[in-house]
């Protein structure tokens, strides 16, 4: 298991981070649970916001941080109703996503467990 502090790198630093968000926001853009959540104006900068946050988070440039602050994750959602369908609609555009990018397998489970465990902390509507 790399330390998420090296695993910028490890994973292959902007350019997977880059492919990664654009892959899941194509399939957000389709997604009927989740499309209606991102007023159209906003789906550059949200996915600009999200590739920021996840490079940060896993060791790349603090760009997020400087331009956003501390990243508030269930702060910054909690204006979205956000119960399971939600969830499982992230998950599911996430995971293809992440099953793209080309890293090895333990890298990418270590990635996609974290994004599991995201997902969960910010559902903040009872079934």
């Amino acid at each position: 298991m790399v330390d998420k502090e090296n695993m910028y790198e490890a994973l292959g630093g902007h350019q997977t981070f880059e492919n990664l968000v654009s892959h899941f926001y194509a399939l957000v853009t389709i997604d009927p649970i989740l499309r209606p959540m991102y007023p159209e104006s906003d789906l550059g900068e949200a996915a600009e916001r999200l590739m920021h946050f996840l490079e940060q988070y896993w060791g790349g440039p603090s760009t997020y941080q400087e331009t956003r602050g501390h990243p508030r994750l269930r702060m910054r959602h909690a204006g979205f109703h956000i119960g399971q369908k939600e969830h499982d609609a992230w998950l599911r555009c996430m995971k293809s996503a992440v099953d793209e990018i080309e890293v090895a397998p333990e890298l990418k489970a270590q990635l996609w467990s974290y994004m599991e465990f995201a997902a969960a902390s910010l559902v903040n509507q009872p079934e």
